[in-house]
C-alpha cells in the first residue's frame, strides 16, 4: 500500500495542474453548454485511458459522462460531478491562486478536486500495471448542486449494475468520509384568504397572513431535533398594503431527515395541512426530492473496508454525519454499499475561501487506488 503512495505523491505536479485547468473550465450548473465544455474535456481524457466513454444530454442540464472501463460482470461505481454553484465570470473576479499548500478557486473543492482523484486514480492503477477485480464505471454528472431528477433513471440504472458505489464529493474538513446524509423534501404552502378594508372591514376579511402564522407554528412543531428531523420555513410573502387584509400568502419549506420513514411521515403531515380560520384556503405542492444516505450496515462494512486500506496508508480516515444531499444519496437508497467523501480534503464549499489542501489529492488518490484493489 505505501507504494501505492509514494507513487500517488509522485504525481501530485501534474495532479495539481490538471485541477487548475478543470477549474478554468467554468460549469456552472446553469450554463449547459459551460458544462458541456467539460464533460467533453473528461471524455476525452478517459477515452485516452482506455475507458469507452459517452455523453448522454440532459433535458435543461450539461451532458452526463459516463464511461465503462474492465470486464463484463458487476462494476465498481466512481460516482462525481461537473457542476457547480459559481456562476460564468466568478474566475475572473477570483483567480486561481496557491498560497502554502492550499489552491483557492470556485468548484475546487466541490468536486473538481474529486474528478481529478477519479482521473489519476486509473492512470496510477495502469501505471503499475494493476487493475481492480471489478469493471469500473465512472459517472460525472452535471446538475447535483440543483436537481439530478432529469438524469436520475440514468444513474439509478447505471448503479443497479454495480456492487459498490464510491462517491468523490470532498471529504469533511479534516478529511473524514461520509456515512450518512439526511435526505430533503421542499413544499410550497399557498393560502387564500379573503380581502378587505383594515380599517372599516377588518372582520369582513380573511387574512391569509395570519392563516399563514398559525400553519409555521404547526409545521415548526414537526422538527423532532432526537431523530434529526428539521423543518424550516424558509420564504414567506403575502399581502399588498398595511391597510388590506392580505387575501394571498406563501410559504417555501425545507425538510431534512435521517431515514426515508420519517421522510414519508413528514411528507403525509404537511400534505394533511388544514386551514385554521374559516374560510381560508391551503394549496400544497412539493415532495421527497432526495432519501437520505443511511448509515446501514452495507455502508459501515464499506467503511471498514476503506479504513483498513487509509491505516495501511499511514493515516486515521474518520466518519461523519452531515445535512447536505448527494447523489450518493439516490445509490445508496437503492440498497447499493455507497460511501460519500472520498474526495480530496480542503474547505468551503459554496464559500469564497474554497480551496484544497494539496498534499491530499495524492493521499486520496492512493486511498481510492488501494480501496479499488482491495474490493
Amino acid at each position: 500500500m505505501k507504494d501505492l503512495l509514494n507513487k500517488a505523491e509522485a504525481r501530485l505536479p501534474q495532479m495539481i495542474e490538471d485541477l487548475k485547468t478543470l477549474v478554468e473550465i467554468e460549469s456552472p450548473s446553469d450554463s449547459p453548454n459551460a458544462v458541456n465544455n467539460l464533460a467533453t474535456y473528461l471524455s476525452n481524457r478517459l477515452d485516452k485511458l482506455g475507458v469507452k466513454a459517452k455523453e448522454i444530454p440532459v433535458e435543461n442540464g450539461g451532458n452526463v459522462v459516463v464511461g465503462r472501463y474492465g470486464g463484463e460482470g458487476k462494476a465498481i461505481m466512481v460516482l462525481g460531478h461537473m457542476d457547480t454553484v459559481w456562476p460564468l465570470g466568478t474566475l475572473a473576479m477570483r483567480p486561481i491562486r496557491i498560497e502554502g499548500d492550499k489552491l483557492f478557486g470556485p468548484g475546487s473543492y466541490d468536486m473538481k478536486a474529486g474528478l481529478v482523484v477519479a482521473i489519476h486514480t486509473l492512470e496510477l492503477l495502469q501505471a503499475l500495471d494493476k487493475n481492480p477485480s471489478h469493471p469500473l464505471t465512472f459517472f460525472f454528472s452535471s446538475l447535483e448542486e440543483t436537481d439530478c431528477e432529469p438524469y436520475q433513471g440514468v444513474l439509478e440504472q447505471e448503479a443497479l449494475n454495480c456492487d459498490y458505489v464510491l462517491d468523490l464529493e470532498p471529504a469533511w474538513p479534516g478529511g473524514a468520509v461520509k456515512t450518512e446524509r439526511k435526505g430533503c423534501a421542499n413544499y410550497v404552502l399557498n393560502i387564500r384568504g379573503r380581502a378587505s378594508h383594515a380599517g372599516a372591514d377588518l372582520r369582513k376579511g380573511i387574512s391569509a397572513i395570519t392563516e399563514l402564522a398559525h400553519q409555521i407554528e404547526i409545521l415548526n412543531s414537526f422538527t423532532d431535533y432526537e431523530r434529526g428531523t428539521t423543518v424550516n420555513v424558509g420564504v414567506i410573502s403575502g399581502g399588498i398594503r398595511p391597510n388590506v387584509v392580505a387575501d394571498s400568502a406563501r410559504a417555501e419549506i425545507d425538510v431534512r431527515f435521517c431515514r426515508l420513514t420519517d421522510g414519508r411521515a413528514i411528507d403525509s403531515k404537511i400534505k394533511a395541512l388544514e386551514p385554521h380560520l374559516r374560510g381560508a384556503e391551503l394549496e400544497i405542492a412539493g415532495k421527497i426530492g432526495m432519501p437520505p444516505l443511511e448509515r446501514t450496515e452495507k455502508v459501515i462494512s464499506l467503511y471498514q473496508k476503506a479504513r483498513e486500506v487509509a491505516s495501511k496508508l499511514g493515516f486515521e480516515l474518520g466518519e461523519v454525519s452531515t445535512g447536505g444531499v448527494s447523489e450518493a444519496c439516490i445509490t445508496s437508497a437503492l440498497g447499493i454499499p455507497t460511501l460519500d467523501g472520498l474526495g480530496a480534503d480542503g474547505d468551503g464549499a459554496h464559500a469564497e475561501y474554497e480551496h484544497v489542501l494539496l498534499p491530499s489529492l495524492a493521499t486520496r488518490t492512493a486511498l481510492l487506488a488501494g480501496l479499488l484493489l482491495e474490493l
